[in-house]
């Protein structure tokens, strides 16, 4: 049966996620057979497994880190928000249906059996499973039936690395609040401290270790510098979404919807020298572009809507008349057609017309699609010819179907015309031929030659994974941090 370690940090975005990949990438280096697992997610940024099941995007990212094939268990409930008080609740990897906020937290006690079950299954397989929490512990108004923070170290009896987030600043009053906030038994489990994102000279901060040990009487297992590593975030606190400013040869412009999922599909596109990716949430942002995407969204007739009321579908309209090529993925592929139509409330009802870019319409269903897909590009034409015959691959997730009048894209489906394009299919981009055929057209058109490689992400990925690692394994008393698994509590 598996040993465990638990990652809670002291509010959201510490970096727990990226802490708990790390860890799952040196257990694998030291020839543990490790897991991840987090109970519960909330997250727009989902992956489909080999199986067909719907988990956190980090999950995947984590089981990658392992080694191992990811699967439902180590993300028993992911919640999508679809609105500002509800989300689609997915269990064991399958939905489960809407729910409001308030009637999830009067019945989310019931959804234990799941999780204890998915755990139980992780630890008859492995040597260790890395837990990650969420938020905070010391959220005091949700504690009473919390399952995923000390709820869930209580349950599996897993002692606790409670991590702050220095470069946010008030890491002392993150860490010993925190654990001033918890109760006696609580703090008992939380067996180190772990400052996150520190910027300069480690070496000036020997006074903070002291007061902190001083102070909380813990142990500080390390202090992780600020990582300069390109690994994919998690949700709608990513600092990438922030990005404005275009800094390269080639400008793409991503619409930042308000229910934006999966937009780690353009991430492929930050390792190309003279590439600028941008997020784009206005109209008089929007400038003009070299390519536009339409991402992936959890609410597509709403955010249809964000988009006429702002402004940015005429400036996308007008780009487009322009010659700027426009793509879409999942629900930005939806966006991009005549109609999209929800006669079942799936999505919460009604009809609305689309931009228009693409001859197709979009019916939401009550099942929803989850599937690993590759394929290659059709034979098209227009500026999107580049990419005929590539090889692809990548996962759909969605509700809606989609009918075309026109030719398919890929043989995983899609529609063109002209400049626009789109389908349903997530890391479309991710492979090098995709990529670099993209990013080398997108060259030419402005008369100009890329000279860079292409590089395929999955392989950049592991490198990356591996950057972290070995940074977080010098700065982490790992002697210290196999010695609490060891011991447990």
């Amino acid at each position: 049966m598996a040993k465990s370690i638990m990652l809670q940090g002291t509010m959201s975005n510490v970096g727990k996620s990226f802490l708990t990949a790390a860890l799952c990438r040196i257990f694998r280096q030291d020839g543990c057979s490790v897991a991840p697992f987090k109970s519960q997610n909330m997250a727009l940024n989902s992956f489909i497994t080999p199986d067909g099941a719907e988990i956190g995007r980090a999950q995947a990212l984590q089981a990658e880190a392992a080694g191992i094939k990811p699967s439902a268990l180590m993300n028993p409930i992911l919640l999508k928000p679809t609105t500002d008080v509800g989300s689609q609740l997915i269990v064991n990897g399958k939905v489960r249906g809407n729910m409001r906020a308030a009637d999830y937290f009067r019945h989310k006690k019931e959804l234990i059996p799941d999780i204890m079950s998915a755990y139980s299954e992780l630890a008859k397989k492995n040597d260790i499973i890395v837990i990650e929490g969420a938020g905070s512990p010391v959220e005091l108004n949700l504690k009473a039936d919390d399952i995923v923070n000390m709820g869930l170290a209580k349950l599996v009896k897993s002692p606790v690395l409670l991590v702050g987030d220095i470069d946010r600043g008030g890491v002392f009053a993150q860490l010993i609040g925190t654990l001033e906030l918890l109760e006696n038994d609580e703090r008992g489990m939380v067996k180190g401290l772990v400052v996150n994102k520190f910027r300069g000279d480690i070496s000036l901060f020997q006074d903070g270790i002291d007061i902190l040990r001083e102070r909380s009487q813990k142990s500080v297992a390390g202090v992780v510098p600020y990582i300069d590593c390109d690994i994919e975030d998690e949700d709608s606190l990513s600092d990438k979404l922030s990005v404005r400013a275009s800094d390269g040869d080639i400008d793409i412009a991503v619409i930042r919807l308000p229910k934006i999922s999966n937009f780690t599909d353009f991430d492929v596109f930050r390792q190309y020298s003279g590439v600028s990716v941008r997020y784009v949430s206005r109209a008089s942002e929007l400038g003009q572009p070299d390519l536009i995407i339409l991402p992936g969204t959890k609410s597509t007739i709403a955010d249809t809507e964000w988009l006429n009321k702002c402004g940015l579908a005429d400036a996308i309209k007008h780009s487009f008349s322009a010659g700027v090529p426009v793509f879409g993925i999942c629900g930005g592929y939806q966006m991009m057609g005549r109609t999209i139509s929800d006669p079942r409330g799936s999505e919460g009802g009604g009809s609305i017309s689309g931009l228009g870019l693409l001859e197709c319409d979009t019916v939401f269903g009550t099942e929803k699609r989850q599937t690993q897909v590759s394929g290659r590009f059709r034979d098209i034409q227009g500026f999107f010819s580049c990419l005929s015959g590539a090889e692809l691959y990548g996962y759909e997730v969605h509700m809606g179907a989609t009918k075309s009048s026109g030719t398919e894209l890929t043989t995983c489906g899609g529609s063109f015309t002209e400049s626009a394009a789109g389908c349903y299919v997530h890391g479309i981009f991710d492979s090098a031929e995709v990529s670099g055929r993209l990013v080398r057209a997108l060259y030419q058109r402005k008369g100009l030659t890329y000279t860079g490689t292409a590089i395929d992400r999955r392989e950049y990925r592991e490198n990356q994974l591996d950057l972290l690692a070995d940074s977080v394994r010098k700065s982490l008393d790992m002697e210290l941090i196999y010695r609490i698994i060891e011991v447990g509590v």
